[in-house]
């Protein structure tokens, strides 16, 4: 409970009780739009009450009377309890009204390079975990290979791709859906990239704003982090939504060439104003001593990390 409310990203307000007679109080002065409760505190002045989504919390086994209700199972992690309630709200056939989101106006942070191999996503993984300890922060990675699956060793249920599918059947209650496939590293939210390229690189500027716009007007996220690849439609476009650009660089020869194209384009292409947003940075190298999620959550406290929190630092002083 006390993990769950303290998850700047849910758009719930979260209430527990300590008996059905003290809900029942609060639900007659009070809308309740989703109940969690245990199959052995229903009774009838439960069933009865006025609320959006009653979901079993169960233990496995639970009273063949209340199987008509949508159950999760108690003993599992906060974050996946959670996906399967948003999971089961947003699948609901009915529009739910958006409550009204109290939050800073969120900025959409870039982080992109024309060249390879320069720990861009690192970078931008070690960002959103040093930025979500004091917000509400999602990441999103639109790379033709992301490489997730195999580093974090892990297969997602749900990736972008779906949430791209929804996005282009116009489906309702999509910022529900969106929640129910969010995973967290640390306090960093994100969504399991897409498996394969061809879901990027077909994506269209349109649904890639369309998501966005759902995402700033219908979240709780104050910053959002596009970690952009070259197989992205319109990538110049897509910069242009981004209030801050971030852009790693290497100092041979070759890979200043390919910055000199990338700022000669912008210029060619309408966008040089783009370059007052960039910021180019030269990264420590980050050497790997860990695998699998621990790879993730120790470069808050590596070199990178350091640089990082420096960046942060001077541009907080300026």
């Amino acid at each position: 409970m006390e993990y769950l409310n303290n998850k700047k990203s849910i758009p719930f307000e979260i209430q527990a009780f300590t008996s059905p007679e003290v809900l029942c109080d609060y639900a007659r002065e009070h809308p309740i739009e989703i109940l969690l409760i245990s199959g052995k505190a229903m009774n009838d002045m439960v069933k009865q009450l006025d609320v959006g989504m009653l979901i079993i919390l169960s233990e496995g086994v639970h009273n063949p009377g209340l199987d008509h209700y949508p159950s999760v199972y108690k003993y599992q992690s906060s974050d996946g309890m959670l996906r399967e309630i948003m999971s089961y709200y947003g699948a609901d056939k009915t529009p739910h009204s958006q409550t009204q989101v109290l939050k800073r106006q969120t900025r959409v942070i870039g982080v992109y390079s024309p060249i390879g191999r320069t720990q861009k996503t690192s970078f931008a993984l070690t960002l959103g975990q040093i930025l979500a300890k004091s917000q509400a922060v999602l990441y999103l990675n639109l790379e033709n290979f992301s490489g997730f699956d195999q580093l974090l060793e892990q297969r997602f249920e749900h990736t972008l791709s779906d949430l791209l599918y929804f996005i282009r059947q116009e489906n309702m209650n999509l910022s529900y859906k969106m929640a129910s496939m969010t995973e967290s590293l640390q306090n960093l939210d994100f969504i399991p990239p897409a498996l394969s390229p061809m879901d990027i690189q077909c994506t269209t500027y349109e649904e890639w704003t369309s998501l966005l716009e759902m995402i700033i007007k219908e979240t709780r996220y104050e910053i959002v982090i596009l970690d952009l690849g070259d197989g992205v439609q319109n990538l110049f476009q897509i910069l242009e939504a981004c209030d801050q650009i971030y852009v790693p660089i290497r100092n041979d020869v070759i890979s200043a060439a390919k910055i000199t194209q990338f700022e000669y384009l912008l210029n060619v292409w309408g966008h040089t104003h783009l370059m007052e947003r960039i910021r180019k940075l030269k990264l420590p190298f980050h050497a790997a001593s860990h695998s699998g999620k621990a790879y993730f959550e120790n470069l808050v406290w590596s070199e990178l990390g350091d640089y990082v929190r420096e960046v942060l630092r001077k541009e907080d002083s300026c």
